[in-house]
């Protein structure tokens, strides 16, 4: 896989450095305003760049930093006729000639021991030996710690990549044909043939420092047998002895020749690596036969370490050993660092598709991969950065993402979701990782991804069925499918292999099970049945995908010890919230609490699944400003060693019968939702106080005395109708969320508590847990029926339903629903205030729904057509209007059907009042208490 190529600023800073200058100038500029909206502006850049003997500028402006300076870099590459630089043999035998070279290089020039490269820190220790093992080192040392040695044998033989053995064979042959070097030829030593010169030596010396005193380092040894269990082993250095020497005892072999290295695990910055004995092979000393071959089928060594090659992306055999040692150029002595059981499962937890996002935000049992993307309440590493990590741990190709371009003239005035589902007519379509589209067009976007292996053979596809307004958001989003869609493959590994791969297209996706069984062999061989000798899953491994059932948030986290005050400020769906939190592991006897997570302030979304449903379900039952506890389902043995850190070896032998995980929650704030900021900030009232009103006069206009809100949700409906006059004397509230309506009940109950001790006449009130799709014959015929803001929320064949069973079987005299206007959208998102650096772009076409839990949103032919269909099927007329906004074009913000039941429709429906009541009486006021 060929390298990224450098930034026109990276190519810049090699030849110029700090003489490269750039200015960035702010500046503002209009964004096309609707009526009754105050004109808006965005901030835009352009770029300024000052080089020796050059200047140039950006000739138009940019909407974010970066970009302007990327594109005055790329204007002064231009003009200087510089091309990024290339250095890496085309073909194989260059790479061979180049191989051999390097290798020869390392041991005839003394001026290689006065430089920083770590192989010089191997050398100084074997420059202080006595006799013929002055300066002789093993050939594995060369291939960790120089990476052009690696990438030349890739050019040689592109599986040198992923086997250790095979880049050992080629350094070998190689360095036979090395010139002033000398290779052994009963095992891998290599050495100058001539004595270095005392100051060289002395150089070498200098720069590299030891220290007499022993050196402890912890280490895990990863057995080959998938049923061992992994192993902590102390590595004792001391007497300067090279540390290799110290690694072949712990592996019972000869000598440190013996032993192979596999390329750094982990962080790019760590010396985390595999050590392990090299089988017995021979080598072909022909460069167009490199090949080697194991003496004995049965030779334990020959057998392939499944879990070391898995975590590694390369070949390992027999056991293996996982260390942090090793020189790098960043110190001047011997780098050293503990292994433990934590880190072995943080590098295991890595290569899941939702690893990365867990440990980006530091809370490995808390954090979950969300289900939507919003760049305004995203956080951590982006879909598109977790998706490329993903690929990367799984040595597969980085992820092609091609950004379909849809004029907005392309776009039909129906754009239903079954409508959007359909291929998106493109004028652009191009496969690539760093996407720059030409923005000129006020188009919107779609996006496919393919995910291929190293050699590009296509695994998986996938293409978006909706579009956006900017191509970063089709690309996070179409990314975060992608990951969704491993992640839910990965927890069902452990089912039968016939069920999981298909080759036809699904919820679009394609995948193609040839190259995917292919590119997952060693994972389904750690993870699934097929790698253990038992029916069950590798204890050690397996515990990551065993598939829980996500239970439903109504019935999880059950509170103890709530502290603080009702502040009457709740979490809803939509909502960013902030909390503090620790997660510690309790022994059933209360002996002993392992703090294992805490976060002072964690923020999400409530509703996208970021954090586990027993932690949010915790998080809505409090207020602002309450704390409370609750018992957690312990989760998988791994997770819980991931997130262990010093305490993982200790917990590795307790069971878990014998411990419980606490959870102390604090809700620190609530951000309202984007969509509510969004009304509030850009219609005064709000549009939710706009539909409120709008109920009351239809109310009072109706003098109605009982009114059913469905789908009342937390009740802020029925809660502002309190605070108006009406004619009100019974209000029932109705919704499938017990949550929901448990926060409403404290609401209604405190606000009507209040009410009572000033008024004689308070209204009474009743909640409902139920699904608005079911009748329930206690709320026949009222006077009015709101559904305000609700049928978005559901399938469209679900609000078609609800709108045969309200007025068909509930039949109130008045009905209101009220729904997004889809044609509105556009205003909204452009005057949605974006941070500076992810700017909306402008006369966007409609092309995103406001909130990420709509199923649907609809435009007003849409929207007319569904309300009129039912009002003639059950004898309703129907009228339209909305709120929000001045009502012209592109009509309300909210559009609002008012149907009212004809006149001469009014005989009563033969009820039976003891089978049609399915819904659970949940609070009554003044008869019941708070429910909890």
């Amino acid at each position: 896989m060929p390298t990224a190529a450098p930034t026109p600023k990276a190519v810049l800073h090699q030849r110029f450095g700090t003489k490269a200058r750039y200015t960035v100038e702010e500046m503002r500029e209009a964004v096309g305003g609707c009526p009754g909206l105050a004109p808006q502006t965005r901030s835009v850049y352009r770029c300024a760049l000052e080089l020796p003997g050059l200047s140039v500028a950006t000739p138009g402006t940019f909407v974010r930093k970066k970009d302007a300076e990327q594109a005055a870099a790329q204007i002064a590459l231009d003009k200087l006729g510089i091309q990024p630089p290339s250095n890496i043999p085309s073909t194989p035998e260059e790479a061979w000639d180049e191989l051999i070279a390097r290798i020869s290089g390392f041991f005839i020039d003394e001026n290689f021991l006065s430089s920083t490269h770590p192989l010089v820190g191997h050398l100084s220790v074997t420059l202080r030996r006595t006799g013929d093992l002055i300066g002789r080192l093993p050939l594995s040392a060369i291939a960790a710690c120089d990476v052009k040695v690696n990438t030349l044998c890739k050019v040689i033989n592109p599986k040198a990549e992923f086997d250790p053995l095979l880049v050992l064979s080629l350094m070998y042959n190689a360095a036979k044909q090395s010139p002033g070097v000398s290779v052994s030829d009963s095992n891998f030593w290599i050495q100058s043939q001539k004595p270095y010169s005392p100051e060289a030596v002395d150089l070498a010396l200098k720069r590299w420092s030891f220290t007499s005193d022993p050196v402890e380092v912890e280490a895990i040894l990863v057995p080959h047998v998938l049923e061992n269990e992994l192993k902590i082993i102390t590595i004792n250095l001391r007497d300067n002895k090279h540390y290799m020497g110290y690694v072949a005892e712990k592996l019972t072999v000869s000598d440190s020749s013996q032993v192979l290295v596999s390329r750094t695990i982990g962080k790019a910055s760590s010396e985390i690596r595999l050590y392990f004995a090299a089988p017995s092979v021979h080598f072909v000393s022909d460069m167009s036969k490199n090949v080697l071959a194991c003496h004995g089928d049965g030779d334990i060594n020959c057998q392939v370490n499944k879990r070391a090659s898995y975590i590694s992306g390369q070949t390992i055999y027999g056991d293996a050993l996982l260390a942090n040692i090793g020189y790098t150029r960043r110190d001047s002595e011997l780098h050293t660092e503990d292994v433990n059981l934590c880190t072995y499962y943080r590098i295991l937890l890595g290569k899941l598709p939702d690893g990365n996002c867990k440990m980006s935000r530091d809370a490995i049992l808390a954090a979950e991969l969300p289900s939507a993307y919003s760049r305004f309440s995203w956080k951590g590493l982006s879909p598109r950065d977790l998706l490329c990590s993903f690929c990367r741990n799984q040595r597969l190709s980085e992820p092609l993402f091609a950004v379909n371009r849809v004029s907005c003239d392309m776009l039909t005035s129906a754009v239903s979701s079954e409508e959007r589902g359909e291929p998106a007519k493109s004028v652009e379509n191009q496969y690539t990782n760093d996407v720059r589209i030409d923005k000129e067009n006020p188009d919107i976007f779609t996006c496919e991804v393919k995910i291929c292996s190293r050699k590009q053979e296509i695994l998986l596809e996938y293409s978006a069925a909706h579009t956006w307004s900017k191509e970063s958001d089709a690309i996070q989003n179409s990314a975060l499918k992608v990951l969704i869609w491993f992640n839910n493959y990965f927890k069902q590994l452990n089912t039968k292999m016939d069920k999981l791969y298909l080759s036809k297209c699904i919820d679009s996706f394609k995948i193609h099970p040839n190259i995917f069984l292919q590119e997952f062999a060693m994972c389904l061989s750690v993870y699934s049945k097929t790698g253990c000798n038992d029916s069950g899953i590798c204890s050690s491994v397996g515990p990551f995908i065993v598939d829980t059932p996500k239970k439903q948030l109504e019935s999880t986290a059950t509170l103890t010890h709530i502290e603080g005050p009702d502040s009457g400020v709740f979490p809803s769906h939509g909502s960013l919230t902030s909390i503090s939190y620790t997660a510690s592991l309790v022994m059933k006897d209360k002996a002993k609490i392992y703090l294992l997570e805490s976060h002072n302030e964690f923020e999400f979304e409530i509703g996208t699944g970021a954090v586990n449903n027993q932690l949010e379900s915790c998080v809505t039952q409090l207020s602002v400003n309450q704390a409370a506890c609750f018992i957690a389902e312990l989760p998988p043995r791994d997770l819980i060693l991931a997130a262990a850190s010093e305490f993982s070896h200790e917990l590795s032998n307790v069971s878990r019968e014998s411990c419980s995980l606490e959870f102390s929650v604090k809700v620190l704030q609530v951000t309202e939702p984007l969509e509510d900021r969004m009304e509030k900030a850009l219609f005064s009232p709000p549009l939710s106080k706009q539909r409120v009103e709008f109920a009351v006069q239809h109310i009072n206009e109706l003098h109605a005395t009982t009114l059913v809100d469905f789908g009342c949700g937390s009740g802020s409906l029925l809660d502002s109708l309190l605070e108006h006059p009406t004619t009100l004397e019974k209000l029932v509230g109705v919704d499938i969320s017990r949550k929901g309506l448990t926060r409403a009940a404290k609401s209604l109950h405190q606000k009507l508590s209040k009410k009572s001790l000033v008024q004689t006449t308070v209204p009474t009130a009743v909640l409902y847990d139920g699904s608005i799709t079911d009748f329930d014959s206690r709320l026949y015929g009222f006077d009015i029926g709101t559904c305000l803001e609700v049928i978005e929320h559901m399938e469209e064949d679900q609000a078609s339903l609800f709108g045969n069973v309200v007025l068909s079987s509930f039949r109130p005299t008045v009905l209101i629903v009220s729904t997004p206007n889809y044609e509105y959208n556009p205003i909204l998102q452009r005057s949605a205030m974006p941070n500076k650096d992810d700017e909306a772009d402008e006369n966007a076409g409609p092309c995103k729904f406001r909130n990420h839990d709509h199923k649907f949103e609809w435009t007003r032919a849409q929207f007319q057509c569904w309300a009129t269909d039912l009002a003639v099927k059950h004898n309703y007329s129907v009228e339209f209007c909305g709120v929000g906004g001045s009502g012209e074009e592109p009509g309300y913000a909210s559009q609002i059907a008012v149907f009212r039941r004809m006149a001469r429709d009014m005989e009563e429906m033969c009820l039976n009042k003891d089978q049609d009541q399915p819904y659970e009486l949940l609070w009554e006021w003044p008869n019941a208490s708070i429910p909890v």
